[in-house]
């Protein structure tokens, strides 16, 4: 069975996972955690200086060595707040991709948060009901409201404890003055969540990152009679609690800091900004506490990578849930109903799974084409005229749970092609989808613009089609259930040049 490595380049710390699946299940092979402070700079200056790159790379190079030592079959590197702000990421990329072979995915906040739910809903005992998940990072705070499982919203913001201590925390002890500017944006940047969020009523809190397990470790040493009469052996910390931590460690110096329990060397000097986003989230949504858990963003992208890999794993099922649940989301956002283009879907489903023999696309391409099919009009919110060009940025710049940058790109490029274009390697649209994956997405276009094909007439009952597979050609036998299929048979021959590009076979198209 196969082996995978997670690692999180985050704008305070970089993480490893290994994990081996056995019996449709992770099991943590290794993991490791180095403070490299990529975010310092980037908060202050907007671009990420060279030696918290050296700094980030020589972690990198650490971690190969171990992803080698395991003999890893996959590796995924996501980057969070701090390269998603920075000015050089690109450059950044370019040096990691040169130092370790590895390609970086800058993911957004809510993909961020996304994964980490993934992650805890998957393996943390109780996320399955209804909960909310905090991921206060470096950069950013991801706030999910989860139930059974499945996102109900959620909000990422700029309440990332390294950003925070940058912009606002200038002096040891912490003043008065500093202290003041940081609640009032803590409390604006919260308003906003809320907005978002809308109500929260839930029985569990789920804490992730260092800063959770700083402060209920702390909460638990400093307040020894209220952490004994925990009902559990888990890290929690109740608000008031928070609170207190919160007010004693702004008095505090650094030094002083170092000596609270569970806080560290490398904490001290960040803690301060996260305690205070803690006490004032916790209060404003009158909730008890939090119970802290160590998975986070690295969990999701090993659980995300067993969902794509194992399709008789438990979170496969959850991933193509939520996969679903996206795509109809953006299409109801885009004024389409899904059910309009439900045969299209269909059709190529079955060619993808007929004509196998013929495109030889990866499996995951089935998905990707079906996608696509679903979303093919929600460039028609924007325009009519040239819609296939709307529906492409759309695809590419929204947000879909479940679906990485990258797939996106690749979605949004077999929907770009549906019209009067084909796919050309220097188009704009082709320069954002990976090279050795232009090919792949002709031969995909081709399938799609086949299902568009057989689905002219949306008014009456859907054609049925037969497909025969013959060394030197496919011919396509349709039917009508009602009426003639002459209009499809006319849109399916205009694609035989086409198609014979594509896959070097003749396309033959006949009405039975």
């Amino acid at each position: 069975m196969p082996t995978f490595a997670a690692i999180d380049i985050g704008s305070n710390s970089c993480r490893l996972k290994i994990a081996a699946v056995q019996m449709h299940k992770l099991k943590t092979l290794y993991e490791a955690r180095e403070v490299t402070r990529l975010g310092e700079s980037v908060f202050e200056t907007g671009v990420i200086s060279p030696e918290a790159m050296a700094t980030t790379i020589r972690a990198l190079k650490r971690f190969h060595k171990a992803v080698q030592a395991h003999v890893v079959d996959k590796v995924r590197v996501v980057a969070t707040s701090a390269t998603r702000d920075a000015r050089n990421a690109a450059a950044f990329a370019a040096w990691v991709k040169s130092a370790t072979g590895w390609h970086l995915e800058v993911i957004s906040g809510l993909e961020e948060g996304r994964l980490i739910h993934l992650g805890v809903a998957t393996l943390e005992p109780g996320a399955r009901g209804r909960c909310l998940m905090i991921d206060l990072g470096g950069g950013s705070c991801e706030i999910t409201h989860s139930e059974h499982g499945r996102i109900k919203s959620m909000v990422s913001t700029p309440l990332g404890a390294v950003r925070l201590q940058q912009e606002f925390l200038h002096s040891d002890p912490t003043s008065k003055e500093d202290l003041a500017q940081l609640e009032r944006f803590i409390h604006r940047e919260l308003l906003r969540a809320e907005k978002k969020l809308g109500p929260v009523r839930v029985p569990l809190v789920i804490a992730t990152s260092g800063t959770a397990a700083a402060l209920a470790e702390a909460s638990a040493a400093l307040f020894k009679k209220r952490a004994s009469r925990a009902k559990t052996k888990a890290l929690e910390a109740d608000t008031a609690s928070v609170r207190k931590v919160a007010h004693m460690l702004a008095k505090m110096t650094n030094a002083e800091r170092v000596q609270v329990p569970g806080i560290g060397p490398k904490r001290s000097e960040i803690i301060v900004g996260g305690a205070y986003v803690y006490a004032q989230l916790l209060e404003r949504m009158e909730l008890k506490g939090f119970r802290y858990s160590p998975l986070g963003l690295r969990d999701g992208v090993l659980a995300q990578m067993l969902a794509e890999t194992d399709i008789r794993a438990d979170v496969h099922q959850q991933m193509e849930v939520e996969r679903w649940n996206g795509i109809r989301e953006l299409c109801r956002r885009y004024g389409v109903d899904p059910r309009r283009n439900e045969p299209v879907r269909a059709h190529v489903a079955q060619l993808f799974d007929a004509l196998h023999a013929v495109h030889e696309l990866p499996p995951e391409y089935r998905l990707w084409l079906e996608a696509a099919a679903m979303m093919q009009d929600v460039g028609k919110y924007m325009n009519h005229q040239g819609h296939h060009r709307h529906t492409q940025y759309i695809l590419a710049n929204s947000e879909i749970y479940g679906f990485s940058p990258e797939q996106r790109a690749i979605v949004s490029a077999i929907a770009r092609y549906l019209g009067k274009s084909r796919p050309d390697a220097m188009d704009r649209v082709l320069r954002a989808v990976p090279v050795e994956e232009h090919t792949a997405v002709a031969r995909a276009v081709s399938l799609l613009r086949l299902a568009v094909g057989l689905n002219q007439d949306r008014a009456s009952a859907a054609v049925k089609l037969r497909i025969k597979v013959y060394p030197k050609r496919v011919v396509l036998d349709l039917s009508a259930a009602r009426g003639s299929a002459e209009l499809e048979v006319w849109s399916l021959r205009k694609e035989a040049d086409y198609f014979l590009e594509v896959f070097r076979r003749e396309l033959v198209v006949e009405a039975v």
